[in-house]
């Protein structure tokens, strides 16, 4: 595994958005990214297992798993765009390492999750750090549920460090920008950023097919990398 980092800000906050149900994380971050006004991207992060691919939007290389920095809100985002499963584990590991790396003092997660019945819309924290706070904020703590994928493995590789998740229920597993938007306002309200969630709300169906064009092409690839190989064995 590899950490790119061209810079190093301390005592940052970690904001983690990697593709989960209705690839909430990684529509949390990425609108954060064009929205906060002052995000400059700081490295990146790479491993050999990561399947060989890059997405291409608007001429421009849109890292697979990219490390972008706020230097206003000294506010960390770790952005994905690639498929994660099977390599959770890897990415749990990379997170504490750029979390030791820059001292983080709080490192979030953000994650989609089915709900059990009926879609109520509501947004749910779990939290080491800031308890008192996040109550403040629209979230619910969550008492009862299944955690899985990335912020599971980093759930259990960092019991002590200092971690919020955030759960935003979505119906689907198909890009859900509107729960984004829902967890965009709850953080505007525990980190203060000053973040308008509403054009998210008015942009969804162009971001959901935005992300879902590059997880398409990357998946399309990624089959026609495995029958190339069959072909080849065969």
């Amino acid at each position: 595994m590899k950490i790119e980092l061209n810079k190093k800000p301390q005592n940052v906050t970690i904001l983690q958005g990697f593709p989960g149900f209705g690839l909430v994380g990684t529509i949390t971050t990425e609108y954060l990214i064009d929205h906060l006004g002052d995000v400059e991207k700081i490295g990146y992060i790479w491993f050999d297992e990561m399947n060989p691919l890059i997405a291409i939007h608007e001429g421009d290389v849109v890292d697979p798993l990219g490390i972008f920095y706020s230097k206003k809100y000294n506010l960390v985002l770790l952005h994905a765009v690639t498929n994660v499963k099977g390599v959770e584990w890897k990415l749990a590991d990379a997170v504490n390492q750029v979390s030791t790396l820059l001292k983080a003092k709080e490192v979030i997660c953000i994650e989609g999750v089915g709900a059990m019945k009926t879609i109520t819309g509501n947004v749910y924290y779990i939290s080491n750090k800031n308890p008192k706070i996040w109550t403040e904020t629209e979230a619910k703590k969550m008492n009862e549920g299944i955690v899985m994928g990335v912020t599971a493995a980093v759930l259990l590789k960092s019991k002590d460090a200092p971690l919020s998740c955030v759960f935003a229920e979505t119906a689907s597993n198909l890009p859900d920008s509107r729960a984004a938007a829902k967890v965009i306002k709850v953080l505007d309200k525990y980190l203060g950023l000053d973040v308008d969630y509403k054009p998210l709300l008015a942009k969804a169906e162009k971001s959901e097919d935005k992300l879902r064009g590059i997880m398409k092409q990357a998946k399309d690839a990624q089959i026609s990398k495995e029958k190339k190989e069959v072909d080849y064995m065969g």
